[in-house]
């Protein structure tokens, strides 16, 4: 496959990449300007030139795949026997310029209920580049001319009718964030038990957060409790969630304040969704 669908192809699995981009030429070298490749943790596709210039610039790409971010970066090689890279030298006579640009993956939240909250949140999700999975066991709240307005942003939206939503939150890459709102409490409380059980594997979610009050919660704590989870592992669950100051009760208030407090905490995690121009 070329570089463009090699782009296409990385982003369907999620994966990182780097696209490099032969941006300026002096004098002679192996390529021409625009040339491209892609270079992901294990592979690469197309070329800017070959060579040991070629052999630092997939170094320094599978250096910014690992880290997962980084802004674009531009590299300059004097293409002569007197400017050595860590690979050796390289005697076209000429000296090129690569631009390298970080497609991370893309973040996932998964929201469980379709409710009045559970959509509205979904709905300000929609508008940001993430892969967004929404989730109902029942079929009415799933419709697929309800759901439709939550497919029309810049998220990868897939929607769940899951009468064990259980099996899909198991489904989810590790480090997704999970909202569980859920019409039954005893759905809640079997979300919160499985996403504790894959944290515990070392594959679940990065947040859980639960919808309710603080008298719901002590009872989940209790029932928690009862199933074998630790004090530490009941302190991964956020509850209630949403931003405090923020005190409205209305479906869209509570979906702003839900919404804001994870972008906050991307943001001091330092994780930013993917643009939505970057994607292939």
């Amino acid at each position: 496959m070329d570089w463009l669908q090699a782009a296409a192809h990385l982003r369907s699995l999620n994966e990182s990449a780097v696209i490099a981009t032969l941006v300026r030429v002096r004098g002679h070298a192996p390529r021409e300007p625009g040339a491209k490749m892609v270079v992901s943790a294990a592979e690469t596709w197309g070329t800017v030139g070959g060579g040991n210039f070629e052999a630092e610039v997939v170094d320094r790409a599978r250096e910014l795949v690992s880290a997962g971010s980084g802004g674009p970066e531009l590299m300059e090689f004097p293409l002569s026997d007197k400017a050595a890279t860590r690979h050796g030298v390289q005697c076209c006579g000429g000296e090129v310029s690569v631009l390298l640009e970080l497609l991370p993956a893309r973040h996932t939240v998964a929201v469980f209920g379709m409710g009045h909250v559970g959509f509205e949140i979904a709905h300000i999700l929609s508008r940001l580049p993430i892969d967004l999975v929404l989730a109902d066991s029942r079929p009415d709240a799933v419709e697929p001319a309800r759901m439709e307005v939550l497919t029309r942003g810049p998220a990868a939206t897939s929607i769940h009718l899951a009468p064990a939503p259980e099996a899909v939150l198991q489904g989810l890459p590790a480090g997704a964030d999970v909202l569980v709102l859920t019409h039954d409490h005893a759905e809640d409380l079997i979300l919160c038990d499985t996403a504790l059980r894959a944290q515990a594997a070392g594959a679940g979610p990065g947040y859980i957060g639960l919808i309710g009050s603080r008298s719901k919660w002590q009872r989940f704590r209790k029932r928690l409790l009862e199933e074998g989870h630790s004090e530490a592992d009941l302190a991964r669950i956020t509850c209630p969630i949403g931003v405090a100051e923020i005190t409205g009760k209305d479906p869209a208030s509570i979906a702003v304040g839900v919404a804001a407090d994870l972008v906050m905490q991307w943001e001091r995690a330092g994780v930013r969704p993917v643009p939505s121009a970057a994607a292939p």
